[in-house]
């Protein structure tokens, strides 16, 4: 098997950094907030041996690429356009598309607008079109604050909901306040963020406290378990660390504060389907799925027909890839091999 090999590559009027393993079928892994390339270390060399080209990069804004400083230089239209020069750049037609978290969206909205670059989509967290640009479309036309897709713009959802408790989309909004709390102490908020999140933790304990006058470390429990924790040691939490040490979070801060203008963007696919093969997979402990609709697999399952299985991971929360790395890679790389077979890389399917 090939080394794991990293390289920058302009695309899109940006720098973007890619890790790279493996020889085949390109697989493009797409991390969210606070995510690297890092983030999908457990999977580049499980698709790597099975035959794949595992592509994971730093997004816009993060780790070793460019983080432009214009917050609509990271709407999703913007970012999907990324990935398709990334493609270009590295001479491959299609790709499966791997996103979670906020790269969930992306991929989503790569997948209905360039369908012929890409073989099928892996959707994890975030279910189709319940994100933080969502519309919802014919299925959900509700104005409830609660529904991050909903007929309201993003920033007054978060607006409304930050009114019963703390938002961290809300409290990001502002350019600056973010950056001066979490920039100063990285490694203190990736380790509270990462097991608050995980299957082990309750996020939705930050909700108690008021928006006014708190920061998110002010509502993030500050007794964690000690490292290393079954999915995460002190090697890896100090690579993530030292990269928003030195790069901040202001690039993955901003794809927050685009959430009016991604939401825009989507006008144009408000009751799209998603016709090309799909799975959706999760923690079955993910505070995702809690803050989100009930209904928004179900309605996932309308607007996705070429939905092929949905999965809830046992005994992961939001970093699903991490926390149970041995069962989501079964799942990634049976769904891989099975639009490999039917030939969806080679556009004959």
């Amino acid at each position: 098997m090939n080394r794991l090999s990293h390289r920058v590559i302009e695309v899109n009027g940006i720098d973007l950094h890619c890790a790279e393993l493996g020889e085949g079928p390109a697989v493009l892994l797409c991390h969210g907030f606070p995510g690297l390339w890092y983030s999908w270390r457990h999977q580049l060399p499980a698709l790597a041996a099975e035959g794949f080209r595992a592509l994971a990069p730093d997004m816009r804004g993060y780790g070793r690429s460019s983080a432009p400083a214009a917050v609509d230089d990271y709407s999703l239209d913007r970012v999907s356009d990324d990935l398709i020069a990334l493609l270009d750049a590295l001479g491959e037609e299609r790709a499966l598309l791997v996103g979670h978290d906020f790269g969930t969206p992306t991929v989503w909205r790569t997948a209905l607008r360039y369908p012929e670059r890409v073989a099928g989509v892996v959707a994890t967290s975030v279910p189709y079109d319940f994100d933080l640009y969502g519309r919802g479309g014919e299925l959900n036309n509700s104005r409830d604050s609660r529904a991050f897709a909903s007929a309201l713009r993003p920033t007054e959802a978060f607006a409304l909901a930050a009114e019963q408790g703390f938002l961290h989309a809300h409290y990001f909004q502002q350019p600056g306040v973010a950056e001066a709390e979490l920039d100063s102490q990285p490694r203190e908020f990736l380790r509270r963020l990462y097991w608050t999140l995980s299957a082990g933790g309750d996020y939705l304990q930050c909700r108690q406290l008021p928006s006014a006058g708190h920061g998110y470390l002010d509502v993030l429990p500050s007794e964690v378990p000690a490292l290393p924790w079954p999915w995460l040691n002190e090697v890896e939490l100090d690579y993530f660390a030292s990269e928003y040490g030195r790069g901040g979070f202001r690039g993955g801060l901003n794809w927050y504060r685009v959430a009016d203008t991604s939401w825009a963007e989507g006008e144009a696919w408000v009751d799209a389907r998603i016709e090309l093969p799909a799975l959706f997979l999760a923690g079955a402990e993910d505070p995702v799925l809690k803050m989100i609709p009930e209904h928004a697999i179900a309605s996932m399952r309308t607007r996705v027909p070429g939905l092929r299985g949905v999965s809830l991971l046992p005994g992961a929360g939001h970093w699903l890839q991490q926390e149970q790395a041995e069962a989501f890679n079964r799942e990634l790389l049976d769904f891989a091999t099975a639009l490999r077979g039917e030939g969806r890389f080679d556009g004959i399917a």
